[in-house]
């Protein structure tokens, strides 16, 4: 079974309340009479299979994907004013519901969180895990601004290691874009750097120490920490700041984090590989953003020089594991 664990939608509740009233998220319409959804540093072009899940399900049938585990996308609920933001997650969640049981055997899903209100966030974690039958959550790598290893929410960590769920870091506008406001830097280069650096906040401010049961995926395969492991190593053994709250090498619990697999190039993926071990990738697709890669990207495991039973442990084993599929 092909599991897409990286893919977004839009319920159609989350962008009528967008197209109601303008916050941090705001829509407007292209001169070709596409929808776009801006936020700062950059904005989403909505396609079909974004809002139309039959769409959808005719691009996973094409590309040989069973099934997808539906996550919303940027700018997400988290910099909208508290009640906003609680709304849009509800909405979210709820409508992630509904498609899950529409199509039982096509979706799941992994709710959006309002975490500028912790305390919200960890009633709606528990909401959408054991009232809707989400598998955990999606957090965007930064909380306007602030780092998502912040003393506020380590009761949202708690809560997932509580429930036995994932948190899936995924990025939005990075916490200092500066100079990627051309070029589409954003997406380029900020993503991933945005990404790593939420990751190695929460290995080197502790928090993976205290709780060792959480568990973290990190988007874009990983977005850049896997391929600095050797500096990231050394800045550690030769700098005290380093040492304030772990003692361990960094890669101990690095090589803890579950990765997708979107990357589009196998030569980095196979480093990744070596670093992480073939136990932490999952298949990933972005599908359906203009940088999706599902027409390539269960080929593209399939053409990786590793064992067949490697290459089904990232297709989807190792989804079905962490997920409870």
């Amino acid at each position: 079974m092909n599991i897409d664990f990286h893919n977004h939608f839009y319920p159609d509740a989350y962008v009528q309340e967008l197209k109601r009233e303008k916050g941090y998220a705001s829509v407007s319409t292209d001169e070709q009479g596409r929808l776009l959804i801006h936020y700062t540093g950059d904005y989403n072009v909505v396609v079909g299979p974004h809002i139309d899940i039959e769409h959808r399900l005719k691009d996973m049938d094409k590309n040989q994907i069973d099934v997808q585990v539906l996550t919303l996308t940027t700018p997400g609920v988290e910099r909208e004013n508290k009640e906003r933001g609680i709304k849009l997650a509800q909405l979210t969640n709820n409508g992630f519901r509904e498609i899950i049981e529409k199509y039982p055997d096509r979706f799941t899903a992994l709710a959006t969180l309002p975490l500028q209100d912790p305390i919200a966030a960890v009633e709606e974690l528990e909401r959408s895990v054991t009232e809707l039958g989400l598998k955990g959550a999606m957090l965007l790598s930064n909380v306007n601004g602030k780092p998502l290893d912040a003393p506020e929410y380590l009761p949202v960590y708690e809560k997932a290691v509580q429930l036995d769920v994932p948190m899936y870091i995924h990025p939005t506008s990075p916490i200092n874009d500066r100079s990627m406001e051309d070029f589409r830097l954003v997406p380029m280069i900020g993503f991933g750097i945005d990404t790593s650096l939420a990751v190695i906040r929460l290995v080197l401010s502790g928090t993976m120490k205290k709780l060792p049961g959480l568990k973290l995926v990190a988007s874009h395969v990983g977005g850049i920490f896997p391929f600095l492991r050797g500096r990231i190593e050394t800045c550690f053994n030769a700098y005290p700041e380093c040492k304030v709250h772990i003692k361990e090498s960094p890669s101990k619990y690095l090589k803890k984090v579950w990765m997708d697999s979107i990357i589009y190039d196998n030569d980095v993926l196979m480093s990744a590989l070596a670093f992480s071990g073939v136990e932490k990738m999952m298949l990933g697709t972005d599908h359906p953003h203009q940088i999706g890669d599902i027409e390539h990207a269960v080929q593209r495991i399939k053409d990786l020089p590793i064992p067949d039973h490697d290459k089904e442990l990232i297709l989807g084993g190792n989804a079905e594991k962490l997920l409870k599929l």
